[in-house]
């Protein structure tokens, strides 16, 4: 006997396959691909475990990082401009000279990070703790940016610029 409506029976058998099946939020070829070296711009880098690694220099511009892992990694004037970064644990890592221009940091954690040199231009902000961050000579920061991020008294920024308390 046939079911009454065969299309709604296969619909609903499609609908709870895919609901079986977990969704890939984050693409392991490219994040294998990075944490063996390579530039990649624009990938799906989502909770990506890069903590420790030595990155130095890689193109990361407008990835997908959100919720990775980058503590104590070492990426020196590595790339991440326009990259989505918000959730991103950064702490302890040494990123002098990289770019974050124009990324979104929102709720990043820069605790104890080496940020000389680096370029915020642009970059968002907002719930960023920089408790801890030695970036006394990063360029691109404003005071509206930091007014939105966190720090202590042993967060180094560029002269005549100040971040309210972490609470």
């Amino acid at each position: 006997m046939k079911p009454p409506f065969p299309l709604l029976a296969a619909s609903l058998a499609t609908v709870l396959l895919a609901l079986a099946v977990p969704a890939v939020a984050q693409n392991a070829g490219q994040i294998a691909s990075v944490r063996a070296g390579a530039n990649c711009p624009r990938c799906n880098l989502f909770q990506a475990d890069l903590s420790g690694l030595t990155l130095r220099g890689r193109n990361l511009a407008g990835a997908r990082l959100r919720q990775a892992d980058l503590s104590l990694a070492v990426m020196n004037r590595a790339s991440f401009a326009g990259a989505d970064l918000r959730d991103v644990n950064f702490y302890g890592g040494v990123f002098g000279g990289a770019s974050f221009a124009g990324a979104n940091l929102t709720n990043a954690t820069l605790v104890g990070a080496y940020l000389e040199g680096a370029n915020f231009r642009g970059a968002t902000l907002a719930g960023v703790n920089l408790s801890g961050a030695e970036m006394d000579r990063a360029t691109g920061l404003t005071q509206a940016q930091l007014n939105h991020a966190c720090g202590d008294g042993s967060t180094q920024l560029p002269r005549g610029l100040s971040v309210p308390a972490c609470r």
